[in-house]
């Protein structure tokens, strides 16, 4: 028996292989399923399963291509909305990986259709070896609860916890735990920065244990986690089973600064440089979305149909690049400017800037500017600058109007440490505000230094 963990860059997304003499079983893989295939290869083996937890939000699903690739089955639950599958299982089925025993439960809260699989070495095995739960339960963490209706969180809440107790918790305390997300997904709130866990691990300190019901379910229940818009566009995506890539390594092709001109004018740019750079100098009315972030905020301001260029700090960061935006289904990524931003500026061609500031400075200042903070809601609630104004910068664009914010004075735009605001200040730009400047450091630093919050 073999197991690998493959993890997909910029979401947290863990997909897992798991092999058993000449076959193996690949659980919830990702748009991009070469990495899936050379594994299998590493380790002899030829992927016979494609198996789901559950019809994923955070990006596209890569089940029907990677079942086209290897001539293997989708496994997944008997409910509407997993949409597609060859072998359709109702909860407490089992079916075969090698001489393993592996069955389906299904647990319902993070989404309706939520399955966890339990795996046993033999026939005879008293407990669990391991146990693939998706989103239903993280290191540390479960699923959000908000995902089937905003409305019905404490409810979905409760649901999770039903499914935890009653169909998980006495599995054996052994079991490890193969979750579909680490740190840093936005399908949860809280997961442990861990490598690894056990069922009896997570007895010890997850909420969905250690607290009641009603306590796990109003806890749960009540998170704000923004929503970005494409979940529903994966939703639609995946009913399917995910779609092929669309966009090979060198397909978005890198572009002269006349050509790139011409061709991104009034589309698109995303400037993935980091942003003190974007400050310095950027093209007007690029987004700054530093390379990083483009898993997740690259999917707030441009849907499936809109045409995008990018900005990087190197030509070698083009491909990955583009592989980010295409697991959040953006790929009409046309082009790449040569050389970065560089290029821009040594041709003369019209520039922007943005201003940065320090704590300190900040704190200095006689005449205090308008601050905007632009992290998650519960985040601005753990302590934010006096007087600042929140907006969550997902919600920005669309929000803007609505600000108590004059675009004649400066504005002071914060997040955690930086990156965020970034993107916060960009937008105010392309919004016409005079004055931006971004607080370098962000909350952070602001705290380190022991400034005062409210």
């Amino acid at each position: 028996m073999k197991l690998q963990r493959i993890e997909t860059p910029g979401i947290a997304h863990y997909a897992w292989l798991l092999a058993d003499g000449s076959e193996a079983m690949l659980v919830d893989p990702s748009r991009h399923v070469q990495p899936y295939l050379d594994a299998a290869r590493g380790m002899g083996v030829r992927i016979t399963h494609i198996v789901e937890t559950h019809r994923h939000e955070d990006f596209v699903m890569g089940s029907a291509w990677l079942a086209k690739r290897a001539g293997a089955k989708i496994f997944n639950g008997n409910y509407e909305t997993f949409g597609h599958g060859d072998v359709r299982l109702e909860d407490g089925d089992t079916f075969r990986v090698g001489k393993l025993l592996v069955r389906a439960l299904h647990t319902p809260g993070h989404t309706p259709e939520s399955t966890c699989y339990a795996v046993y070495e033999d026939d005879n095995a008293e407990v669990a070896w391991a146990i693939f739960t998706g989103d239903t339960l993280f290191f540390g963490d479960t699923g959000r609860s908000d995902l089937p209706d905003d409305d019905k969180s404490v409810e979905n809440a409760g649901h999770i916890y039903d499914s935890v107790h009653n169909k998980l918790a006495g599995l054996g305390d052994t079991a490890l735990i193969l979750p579909a997300h680490g740190s840093g997904s936005v399908c949860g709130s809280g997961m442990a920065k861990r490598p690894w866990s056990t069922l009896g691990d997570e007895k010890t300190y997850n909420d969905v244990f250690t607290l009641s019901r009603q306590d796990f379910a109003e806890k749960k229940g009540g998170e704000r986690i923004p929503r970005p818009p494409y979940f529903r566009q994966m939703e639609k995506i995946n009913l399917k089973g995910g779609v092929a890539p669309k966009l090979r390594n060198g397909d978005a092709g890198l572009l002269n600064v006349d050509d790139f001109a011409k061709s991104a004018e009034n589309e698109r740019i995303y400037d993935t440089r980091l942003p003190e750079a974007y400050a310095g100098s950027h093209i007007p009315d690029s987004y700054s979305i530093w390379h990083g972030g483009l898993p997740v905020f690259g999917g707030w301001f441009a849907d499936a149909d809109n045409i995008i260029y990018l900005v990087t700090d190197r030509d070698e960061d083009v491909d990955s690049a583009v592989r980010y935006l295409s697991n959040i289904g953006l790929d009409n990524v046309r082009g790449a400017l040569s050389g970065g931003f560089e290029t821009w500026r040594d041709a003369g061609r019209e520039l922007q800037q943005s201003g940065v500031i320090s704590p300190s400075a900040l704190k200095g200042m006689d005449e205090k500017p308008q601050v905007l903070d632009v992290r998650e809601i519960d985040e601005f609630d753990s302590g934010h600058i006096p007087n600042a104004i929140h907006c969550y910068v997902g919600y920005l664009p669309n929000q803007l109007s609505e600000l108590p914010l004059d675009k004649t004075r400066p504005v002071v735009v914060t997040c955690g440490v930086g990156h965020r605001a970034g993107v916060g200040v960009s937008i105010l730009l392309r919004a016409g505000f005079q004055d931006v400047r971004n607080l370098l450091g962000g909350m952070k630093a602001w705290k380190a230094l022991g400034f005062a919050v409210e």
